[in-house]
């Protein structure tokens, strides 16, 4: 039953659209009227190919149903096209949206931000250093001075530090994720409040109850939906975190010496006495400016600008929430009288019951307000106040 009202549906949408088309090449000549004319005619072929692919899906799932008698109706209901995340007790009716797109400007990323760690080595500079070989001597002409020779320690590298970048460390554990969500069975709603006796005179346009000429382009098809809600499976799945964040280690390296050699006076001359002058030898040491250290360096993100073209609203045949007999009460449609003979369209009796003059009250409000015509919609209850 599922599949058949779905080709019902797709051909009273299809019905719909040639009608609203057949009445707008009918009564306008002029050019602006032909570029609509066109237009419907795009959505009419769109909506043609959406019904197409509706059948085909149904003869599938027909197929389906016959082979297996596990095939849920809420299974069928998806594949077909129903209306997603609908909760128990909602009710919908489908109807035509036409397009409406605009070009917008949007910057991306291009080059996302990023950081690189630099290694600064230590800076040395190289000196010129004079030691002490030979001291000065007084010497004797008679008995010269002896000498004996003696090493020392002389500094050539100082002490340096060297760091060593220490990667990251990381660990594995348990989650619980989301494998399947709730599902829900279809039901189909017991008669749509506000279908008003609609018909398809032998020209193929829509005439209203009291016999004018319906010139709407989004109209309803009259078909209802209710859901029932199934709860959702979970399974357990293995991810990473990190233990030791990346970090850096200092390595010390000695400072280094070179052992020289001088003379030094071991007995001085005793006679006569003359002044020999001391002796040096100039070394090249290195001597440290700064130590070696890291660095961080950022790199800032790059943008690009690109366009894009956006979709306002419509384009397809789209389900809207209504009230139907399934979800409606006598104290639902009682509010629904009150609030619109308040706003000054009178529907006669408030008596809860939803008849041919609340029907008329309601699509006056409606047209005159800019909203669907037909059906008792979502929209129309927040226009009137009523909570639902």
């Amino acid at each position: 039953m599922i599949y058949k009202r779905v080709l019902l549906a797709a051909a009273g949408t299809s019905a719909l659209m040639l009608a609203a088309c057949g009445t707008t090449q009918t009564t306008s000549s002029s050019s602006s009227e032909a570029v609509r004319i066109a237009e419907l005619e795009a959505q009419l072929n769109s909506a043609n190919s959406q019904n197409a692919s509706l059948s085909s899906q149904v003869s599938t799932l027909q197929t389906q149903v016959d082979s297996s008698s596990s095939t849920s109706g809420d299974s069928i209901a998806i594949a077909a096209g129903y209306p997603p995340n609908a909760l128990p007790g909602q009710c919908f009716s489908r109807i035509l949206i036409p397009e409406l797109t605009e070009t917008v400007s949007e910057q991306v990323i291009d080059l996302p931000v990023s950081s690189e760690l630099r290694i600064v080595a230590a800076e040395y500079v190289f000196e010129q250093e004079q030691i002490l070989v030979k001291e000065a001597t007084t010497r004797y002409h008679v008995i010269p001075a002896t000498y004996e020779t003696i090493t020392e320690q002389v500094l050539i590298q100082p002490e340096m530090t060297i760091s060593k970048v220490i990667a990251a460390v990381y660990e594995e554990y348990e989650e619980q994720v989301l494998v399947r969500p709730a599902f829900t069975t279809w039901k189909p709603g017991a008669g749509l409040i506000g279908d008003g006796g609609y018909r398809h005179g032998d020209d193929g346009r829509l005439y209203a109850p009291d016999g004018s000429l319906v010139q709407t382009i989004i109209q309803p098809t009259g078909e209802i939906l209710c859901k029932v809600e199934v709860p959702p499976k979970y399974k357990t799945v293995s991810r990473k975190r990190l233990v030791s964040a990346e970090h850096t280690e200092d390595t010390v390296v000695a400072a280094k010496y070179e052992t020289v050699t001088k003379q030094v006076i071991a007995i001085p001359p005793r006679v006569e006495e003359e002044v020999v002058a001391a002796e040096y030898s100039t070394i090249r040491v290195r001597r440290e400016v700064s130590p070696a250290r890291t660095e961080t360096i950022t790199i800032p993100a790059t943008y690009k600008t690109i366009e894009k073209i956006k979709i306002v609203s419509g384009g397809n045949l789209e389900w809207r929430e209504v009230i139907c007999d399934t979800n409606s009460t006598p104290e639902l449609i009682s509010q629904v009288q009150s609030s619109l003979t308040s706003r000054g369209y009178s529907t006669g009796r408030v008596d809860g019951v939803f008849g041919m003059s609340t029907l008329h009250a309601m699509e006056k409000f409606q047209r005159d307000n800019g909203y669907i015509v037909g059906q008792l919609t979502m929209e129309t209850m927040d226009a009137l106040g009523v909570a639902h």
